[in-house]
């Protein structure tokens, strides 16, 4: 795809001054610093064919325009040195709908959908992006309208991308499957139907004709009640492979979502349906679909095992979904750093190892953007899209690398204030603890999806609604009563879950005693007497991890408090309201939780 030239986006950079330190609204994001001046840049075209750059003093060096951007970017934060995206595709994911919604967004309404025509504020997100090295969006919902795909709204799609092409970022769409039919232009959304095939054709002459560089389509079908090819007797391979045909003269790509349950599978262990569906259409896929999956089997736990999918599907390119939103994790409330999450994930499909995910192309994040002044709702929270892009572009980082280059760019650090030396060392700290806190105080040991129905915030461990699925209620997940806990989904005894994992993973979570123990519940059902490593009960362990976890959000406080004079006083002040609420939450799961499981042990 076409940007503008180096010195062009460095025109426009230039149009941005320094914000006052001590007046921070956190809008700026990590972007708060000027770009080096005196740069030098040199298109070197035996470079390896991708947007990666080179560094050496203030010579940044590339074979792509896009490269060159992105090395600018990379002196901003201080790097030297060559770097090459690890994955093709590093894409944010919009929940946003139409009417200016978000689904499962805590950061106000949409950039795109709610933002009466504000192209500026369009051209900074794109250059956000641009800064950590993602390179396309998803502008709307996969639960999608098929509005979306009407000359109105394709019209709006062009606006967009013209605002985001020169930053390098390429505009997908959700697309609903069953558009043609909901459209009144076919009577029916069969993928085999020549008609319908003869639709989508058209629709993508009609985008690219709008949208020349246009990145392709994301779907969900079959699942949460979503049309799919399933409504006509055909398969996932049926249904992507139809659209891909339709994108595959522009160069489009399909990314065609794994996480389905309930279509043909009910009643089986949900974590391990996406294989069931999918496992056998293994390399019947077009070469430009992708199939994209969640990066655990279940639905963004604040713990879950990797998902086995990525493990199956050999023959077949791949996408992990990470969910940059909170949707479990506190919304945008809690101060959550998730980079450690997306750590244990990379590491356990082995990116990188001889033994590991071969077919993995791109990573795909959920967006926790909205039209909040800081634009994630928490200011924290902006460090968890951050940390998407650098590890979309280099899964290799540590957490604490990320941590650094987040803090040094966006926070205000005035050593005149205070003695504000140890300000870094303390926030690192505290960000690095924040997930393991967060299980803490929400759900140890394995424990999964024991949160309040639909909205997911807060604890709900006894939650029950008859008129839904069971699996759709906690008391599914946790299986307590008087003789014990956990799912088990072991292939001796349990749903057989276990034995869609490559070993050494398959073996390890098959036996009790080798199954990590943060991960005990969630594959094994255990009695309430069963020591733990730490001596302690299963029932001790867990009272003992929930007021760890209380206890590191006061300790978050108490870092913060000490932190006062070294942090603009706006950002400080909504800080510490987010932590006090956190704090009042983290008790609530304490005491919800451990009175309810507490309940089972008791002697009548």
């Amino acid at each position: 795809m076409k940007t503008i030239s180096a010195l062009s986006i460095l025109a426009f950079l230039c149009l941005f001054t320094p914000i006052s330190a001590f007046a921070e609204d956190g809008h700026r994001l990590w972007l708060r610093g000027e770009m080096p001046t005196d740069i030098t840049t040199r298109i070197d075209s035996t470079m390896p064919a991708d947007d990666g750059y080179r560094i050496t003093g203030r010579l940044v060096e590339a074979r792509t325009e896009q490269g060159l951007l992105y090395g600018r970017y990379a002196l901003m934060r201080g790097e030297q040195g060559e770097s090459h995206p690890a994955f093709k595709y590093r894409i944010i994911n919009h929940w946003d709908n139409l009417d200016g919604s978000i689904e499962r967004g805590y950061a106000g309404k949409s950039v795109f959908w709610m933002n009466n025509g504000n192209l500026s504020l369009i051209k900074e997100y794109g250059e956000a992006l641009a800064s950590i090295g993602i390179n396309g969006s998803v502008l709307n919902n996969v639960n999608a309208s098929p509005k979306m795909l009407t000359a109105v709204y394709l019209d709006s799609v062009k606006t967009i991308a013209d605002q985001l092409r020169p930053w390098g970022v390429r505009v997908y769409l959700s697309v609903n499957f069953g558009s043609p039919k909901a459209l009144g232009d076919t009577e029916t959304a069969d993928p085999l139907n020549p008609q319908v095939q003869r639709w989508w054709k058209a629709k993508a002459r009609e985008i690219y004709k709008l949208i020349p560089d246009f990145g392709g389509f994301l779907v969900k079908a079959n699942s949460e009640g979503q049309p799919g090819p399933f409504d006509y007797g055909r398969t996932h391979a049926d249904g992507a492979n139809m659209l891909a045909d339709a994108l595959q003269p522009y160069g489009g790509i399909v990314m065609w979502r794994s996480f389905v349950y309930g279509a043909k599978h009910k009643g089986e262990d949900r974590v391990k349906q996406a294989v069931s569906e999918f496992a056998e259409l293994d390399g019947q896929f077009r070469p430009n679909v992708i199939l994209q999956s969640k990066n655990g089997p279940l639905d963004f736990q604040p713990r879950e095992p990797h998902a086995p999918i990525f493990d199956q599907m050999k023959n077949t390119q791949q996408m992990a979904e990470l969910q940059i939103t909170q949707e479990y994790l506190g919304h945008s409330t809690h101060l959550v750093y998730l980079a450690p999450m997306w750590k244990e994930f990379f590491q356990n499909v082995g990116i990188g190892a001889s033994d590991g995910v071969k077919n993995l192309v791109g990573i795909a994040g959920v967006s926790n953007i909205g039209l909040d002044r800081n634009w994630c709702g928490h200011h924290f929270a902006q460090a968890n899209w951050y940390a998407f892009g650098r590890l979309a572009w280099n899964p290799q980082l540590t957490s604490r690398e990320i941590a650094e280059e987040w803090i040094k760019q966006t926070l205000t650090i005035d050593p005149a204030e205070g003695n504000c030396s140890m300000v870094n060392h303390q926030l690192i700290s505290m960000m690095l603890r924040s997930r393991e806190a967060c299980v803490d105080y929400m759900m140890p040991i394995g424990l999964h999806h024991i949160f309040k129905f639909d909205h997911h915030y807060g604890p709900e461990p006894d939650g029950f609604i008859a008129r839904y699925p069971i699996e759709w209620c906690p008391v599914y997940y946790h299986k307590a009563d008087s003789l014990g806990i956990g799912f088990d989904r072991t292939m001796a005894t349990g749903s057989g879950a276990t034995g869609q994992y490559r070993e050494p993973f398959r073996s390890l979570y098959e036996d009790v005693n080798t199954c990590p123990e943060n991960l005990l519940l969630w594959f094994h059902r255990v009695p309430w007497t069963r020591r733990l490593s730490s001596g302690r009960t299963v029932m001790e362990e867990m009272e003992f991890r929930y007021q760890r976890g209380v206890n590191e959000v006061e300790d978050f406080i108490r870092i913060w408090q000490e932190e006062k004079p070294c942090i603009d006083q706006q950002r400080w002040n909504e800080v510490n309201a987010k932590l006090q609420e956190q704090l009042l939450n983290a008790k609530e799961w304490q005491r919800v939780c451990t009175t309810y499981f507490r309940s089972f042990t008791q002697k009548p």
